[in-house]
């Protein structure tokens, strides 16, 4: 069964830094692409950053220049740099991958609990 489990959330100043982390487990035979999406209360979950297995990112354009995004291929891991946070940034932030559990089995989408980052102004 695959699982995702985030880490590394939490309450910083405006101005300050996080680095959040998403660890896959579990039944994998590939994982393309791993990303990060954020929900913050009213709104719509948006892309924040996503990653392909080759290294080619994508980020949302709130957060280009001020985070970054990584993976390791090896450790099955995806972590997020998040720099220059600002109050807006506030959301959950989820874990995302697409992975096939086999040679014969198709892409599914699968996402982590989420985990809270608060920035206070």
């Amino acid at each position: 069964q695959v699982q995702l489990v985030e880490s590394g959330g939490g309450l910083v100043q405006a101005g300050g830094y996080l680095r959040l982390s998403c660890v896959v487990s579990g039944t994998i035979f590939t994982i393309n692409p791993m990303g990060w999406y954020r929900q913050a209360p009213g709104k719509q979950r948006e892309l924040v950053a996503s990653i392909t297995s080759s290294g080619i990112t994508q980020y949302g354009d709130s957060v280009k220049g001020r985070f970054t995004i990584s993976r390791d291929n090896a450790k099955n891991t995806v972590n997020l740099q998040l720099n220059s946070l600002k109050p807006e940034d506030t959301a959950v932030y989820y874990c995302n991958a697409g992975i096939r559990e086999g040679y014969y089995r198709e892409y599914k989408d699968f996402w982590g609990q989420g985990t809270q980052v608060t920035v206070s102004s």
